[in-house]
């Protein structure tokens, strides 16, 4: 997924989310900072966390939801701190207390060897003792292969209408879910523009995120189905997984 061309969709999607930011606000402050959060995006969380008081290092491969993000915080009048780089590869000298993975960040890793390198660098930066939270959505999705409005309508003061399309197709054998957004936007003369993008992103099981952990040196994680603390159940719609490195023996 090239987040590039999707940085400005991306915001008008998801900037009202607000379920997740108390929760990651919250574990940040017990921990007490500095946070790396991977997979900032444009700053949703990174903003919320820094206007909390936590110093918060943002890891995001896109240099244009950067951009975004930079742009988010003159606008706030926060100092954000990002860094461009993978999950995989990335490297830093400081070593933290906390590493979060807000709203999916996980689910661009798209094979078990990337995953298990992701979680083992992840490790890597973590202090010891030091904790890792993140959240992914269950996997339960809407009718396959038919093109679908789930009510995604922005409207901007030019008068124009933007309304979003999608289409997903799932590829069982890799646990692939793909996402092909069509963007009209209507100007006021009628004129229909439309924008293509594509997402792919590789779900996961409870237990196969909990092997993933074991693997990559983490302790049993606490799983729960709510950022609210609730038992993970057959209508959940989020796992949270909290977990820490484990001690070398």
């Amino acid at each position: 997924m090239n987040y590039n061309d999707f940085a400005a969709l991306y915001d008008h999607q998801y900037d009202l989310y607000r379920d997740d930011l108390h929760f990651y606000a919250g574990v940040a402050e017990r921990a007490g900072g500095p946070v790396l959060e991977v997979g900032a995006g444009t700053g949703r969380v990174t903003a919320f966390l820094a206007r909390r008081g936590v110093r918060v290092v943002g890891l995001e491969p896109s240099a244009r939801m950067i951009e975004r993000g930079l742009s988010r915080a003159r606008e706030q009048g926060l100092d954000l701190t990002f860094v461009q780089g993978d999950a995989r590869t990335f490297r830093l000298e400081e070593r933290f207390p906390l590493v979060i993975a807000p709203f999916n960040a996980l689910m661009h890793l798209y094979t078990p060897g990337e995953q298990l390198a992701a979680l083992e660098n992840l490790r890597a930066h973590l202090a010891p003792g030091g904790a890792f939270v993140f959240d992914l959505y269950v996997p339960r999705y809407g009718e396959m292969n038919t093109l679908r409005h789930e009510g995604e309508t922005f409207h901007r003061p030019d008068g124009s209408r933007t309304d979003v399309f999608l289409v997903q197709r799932h590829d069982r054998p890799r646990q692939h879910v793909t996402t092909e957004y069509f963007v009209d936007t209507t100007a006021p003369d009628g004129l229909l523009r439309r924008q293509h993008y594509t997402l792919t992103q590789r779900y996961y099981t409870r237990f196969e995120m909990e092997w993933l952990l074991r693997c990559a040196g983490f302790e049993p994680p606490r799983v729960t189905g709510s950022f609210q603390g609730g038992p993970l159940e057959e209508g959940s719609d989020v796992m949270v997984f909290q977990t820490r490195a484990r001690s070398e023996s």
